[in-house]
């Protein structure tokens, strides 16, 4: 059994040869990391690929982000680069990476530079990093760049000690089979390039990004940068190991395994491990062996086992529980499959009786694991461990069954008369055989101590009857004396080896349970659509396989709220809510049997997927007992990862469905408005042609004629209002950039809208010496249209509205300032949106148009517009911001 073991771990791995085999076709991905912008990431991919274009290595650039440093654009020449494709959004021409022409171009390698980035709406893909996987899936090479702060593992990690968190992140997925390079450099180095300007850095970000350029931030983001290429060669190693079956332990990097038991003291193993995992920075396990022993386990040991098994993972620790025959085969087989370096073992108080029986663990261990580092450390003495037959704990009967031994007894007794009759037709040496049958018979089924009281029982009856002198338990023949001690032999042997197949037995069928239990669970979720049918099969499935009550809670608009339950409940207690929320929003284990709110009788468990908690399971035993044995958690959860990928499924699916209605209602809205607004607009120019035709032949009342214009007026600046909100729906919008004087875009749109100021005085606060801007006039002349229009509608009757422009160190500000009710608490961004009229306001009337189509505009034009309520006096301001890269030309000095 030994050899075949070893054959079978010389054999290579079956999931590693997949994982191997769905490369083959694909390209390869090349990652260059780096651990902050400016460390020269695009620089060294540019470099790389000449040499391979040199080599003859078909190179072509996808995209590469220069950021106007020439001797990045440099290195681009020579290269072949794919035009950009062109998406037209909210009236600006958006350009990215042409996936389709790299696609039918086919290159050997394509140059993708910043991985972490969002594409345009209407890509086909929503990330680049997707992308990517395209082009790697047709079989092209890739080079890309990265930061190590847009890894989705470490964002928060990093956003804790910069104060800076970075939208972009790229799933750790990404870079599991990508080739990294690392591009280094000193902290103060890339400090002194950043001072020199040779570090592109957005202006809105530069303050924020003052703070992340700190030596303390740089260096710890260059070890994090270091560490995680470390892991991930590591990683690649191991998968290469596993699929070519290589042996030995390859210590390129550390990997600690502690074993971990019911013992008292083996929360101190844990702990000691941590502080060795820390201080040599390598990645551990804690690992716990499920031998036949266990099923004598008391409920005490079953709860210690799971509290060491709760602290190694809430330190950090990666928790696995391997069944195997006995603790040396388990721990020697996952140290061999771990490659693991060190390992961690409890040396327990054991008599010398003892490890005469069964041998010391720890000194086989250290014999037959070479290359690997074996500390041995004293357990901890707790205390005596509990009696086995304590309180509560069903105490197991050692000696066997009693109808054991009273069917042995009747076997051994009709052997006998069997024997007996046979005997009478003469002398029969070897009658002693038949006795065989009992003896096997008792030690396979019943045990050790049944078998020997069956092979005690057969010598005696064999002896008594059967050896000269007859009807004595004397034995005058020597010879006679060895097939009693045969008998006992066999009891020993067959009872020893029908142990081991039980044993073996009992571990193959609870993994085909375990195995056959989530393949049909799999399945039973494949057929579901809704959240509450998930709900009801998790549900009935954890209380079939584990015997507890169960119920899935999942958000809702007020809070966590049961989905489905096992048997139905209508709701839980004052604690078991308040531990159901905490495991929602920590994602850990919460109430009976973890370590937060144990005053609960549910365990509740969170449904991860990805970084997000999708809900919780919570499961109680009707008896009042814990919920889950240790040996049970593990399937749990697989349950409960494959419920949480099914509930992330349907909520993408919501998601898209919620888009596609949202797409159908924008088109239909904004073809109503084409519509309307078309359909108005030629009565409405015949209307005002009419009213001018009646003042210039004075044939009607001027005041009635003038109130008419101005309503018509009105009335046309409305359609117009539509037919720009259509146009900026559409995408349609075209700009004509020119460079435009405040002063004078300001004076025309009072001019326009004299008639509906009327009554309010315009204090305009504008210096002649503002530079020009380069805005598009006719749309800018909306916006203060529509801006001036607001005013003059909601400020107080005869108060005056301020017009002011101011230079900033950013750019110019140009407000719009009435005296009002203003605009009620949190309605500033919200008053932008289109049709939003702000009940409790002094804008909840109107159409609701004007101020989005200012906003429309304006970003249209790459311009910012603002809303706030000033106190004093109390009004509503509407600013607009021109950054300074639309001015013309600087302020003039003082």
């Amino acid at each position: 059994m030994t050899r075949r073991r070893d054959i079978e771990s010389e054999r290579p791995s079956p999931e590693a040869l997949l994982r191997e085999a769905a490369q083959e076709g694909r390209g390869r991905l090349k990652v260059f990391l780096g651990a902050a912008p400016g460390v020269g990431k695009t620089y060294e991919m540019l470099t790389d690929a000449a040499v391979r274009r040199r080599a003859g290595i078909d190179v072509v650039v996808g995209v590469v982000e220069t950021h106007g440093r020439v001797e990045t654009e440099a290195l681009t020449q020579g290269f072949e680069i794919i035009p950009r494709r062109e998406i037209a959004y909210q009236g600006r021409t958006l350009t990215e990476m042409d996936l389709d022409a790299i696609l039918a171009r086919r290159p050997a390698l394509v140059l993708v530079d910043e991985l972490a980035h969002t594409n345009a709406p209407e890509s086909r893909h929503p990330k680049r990093h997707q992308d990517v996987e395209e082009l790697l899936a047709a079989g092209i090479d890739v080079y890309s760049t990265i930061n190590i702060q847009h890894l989705e593992s470490l964002n928060d990690v990093v956003a804790s000690f910069t104060r800076v968190r970075v939208r972009e992140t790229v799933p750790d997925s990404v870079l599991e089979n990508a080739e990294i390079e690392v591009v280094d450099i000193p902290p103060d180095e890339l400090i002194e390039r950043l001072k020199e300007g040779k570090v592109y850095v957005p202006h809105e970000a530069t303050r924020a990004l003052g703070h992340f350029f700190s030596k303390s931030n740089l260096s710890a983001l260059r070890e994090m940068a270091l560490r995680r290429a470390a892991q991930a060669v590591d990683d690649q190693m191991l998968e290469h190991l596993r699929a070519h079956a290589l042996a030995g332990t390859w210590a390129a990097g550390e990997r600690i395994v502690v074993a971990i038991s019911e013992l008292p003291g083996a929360d101190g193993l844990v702990r000691a491990t941590k502080r060795l995992a820390d201080a040599l920075r390598a990645p551990w396990t804690a690992l716990h062996i499920e031998t036949p022993r266990e099923r004598e386990f008391t409920d005490d040991e079953r709860q210690r086992l799971a509290a060491v098994m709760q602290l190694a993972s809430q330190l950090g620790a990666r928790v696995a529980s391997v069944p195997a025959t006995s603790v040396l085969e388990g721990l020697k087989r996952f140290a061999s499959e771990a490659r693991a370096t060190q390992l961690v073992v409890g040396k327990s108080a054991r008599s010398r009786f003892f490890e005469l029986r069964h041998g010391s663990v720890v000194d086989r261990l250290v014999r037959e694991t070479p290359g690997v580092a074996v500390h041995v450390l004293p357990m901890e003495q707790a205390g005596a461990a509990p009696s086995r037959t304590g309180t509560g704990v069903k105490k197991k009967n050692l000696w066997g069954p009693p109808s054991g031994y009273a069917i042995s007894t009747l076997l051994v007794s009709l052997v006998t008369l069997l024997g007996v009759s046979i005997y009478t037709l003469g002398e029969i040496t070897n009658i002693g055989l038949v006795y065989l049958i009992p003896v096997l018979f008792a030690a396979t089924r019943y045990g050790l101590r049944t078998g020997l009281f069956a092979g005690l029982l057969s010598s005696l009856c064999y002896n008594f009857f059967f050896i000269p002198p007859l009807y004595t338990l004397t034995i005058q023949d020597p010879r006679n004396l060895i097939t009693v001690l045969v008998l006992i032999g066999v009891a020993i042997v067959t009872s020893q080896l029908a142990s081991r197949v039980r044993a073996q037995a009992d571990l193959a069928q609870r993994s085909a349970g375990q195995n056959s239990a989530l393949a049909g669970y799999a399945r039973a979720l494949t057929g579901i659509t809704d959240k509450a049918g998930v709900g009801q099969i998790l549900c009935g499935e954890v209380s079939r396989l584990f015997g507890v009550d169960a119920v899935l809670l999942l958000p809702g608009e007020d809070g966590l709220a049961p989905a489905a339950a096992v048997p139905p409940i209508d709701e839980l207690g004052v604690i078991e809510q308040a531990a159901s929320a905490w495991a929602f929003d920590h994602g850990q284990p919460a109430g009976r049997g973890s370590d937060t709110l144990t005053a609960s009788d549910w365990l509740f468990q969170p449904l991860i997927a990805g970084e997000r908690t999708l809900g919780v399971l919570g499961i109680a035993r009707p008896d009042g007992g814990d919920a889950l044995r240790p040996d049970q958690l593990p399937l749990l959860l697989s349950l409960l990862s494959q419920t949480a990928l099914a509930l992330e499924r349907m909520g993408f699916e919501d998601e898209m469905a919620t888009i596609a209605h949202l797409k159908e209602r924008d088109r239909l809205r904004a073809a109503l408005l084409s519509s309307v607004s078309h359909d108005l607009r030629t009565p409405l120019t015949a209307i005002l042609a009419t009213v001018a035709e009646l003042k210039r032949a004075g044939e009607a009342e001027p005041a009635l004629l003038t109130s008419l214009q101005a309503e018509a007026e009105r009335l046309n600046r409305f359609v117009a209002n539509l037919l720009d909100m259509a146009r900026i729906e559409a995408g349609a919008l075209r700009l004509q950039l020119e460079a435009v004087d405040l002063t004078d875009a300001i004076a025309s749109a009072a001019h326009d809208l004299r008639r509906a100021l009327e009554g309010h005085k315009i204090d305009l606060d504008v210096s002649p010496e503002l530079p020009l801007v380069r805005v598009d006039p006719q749309l800018f002349h909306h916006c203060l249209i529509n801006l001036l229009e607001n005013a003059g509608k909601y400020a107080d009757p005869d108060t005056p509205i301020t017009i002011s422009a101011a230079r900033g160190p950013d750019g110019i500000a140009l407000s719009v300032i009435d005296h009002g009710p203003g605009l009620p608490p949190g309605g500033e961004a919200a008053i932008f949106e289109t049709f939003t009229r702000l009940e409790g306001s002094d804008r909840k009337g109107g159409t609701g148009l004007g101020l989005a189509i200012v906003k429309g505009f304006a970003e249209a034009m790459g311009l910012a517009v603002s809303a706030a309520t000033r106190e004093e006096p109390r009004g509503a301001a509407f600013t607009i911001r021109f950054p300074a890269s639309v001015l013309v030309k600087p302020a003039p000095s003082e």
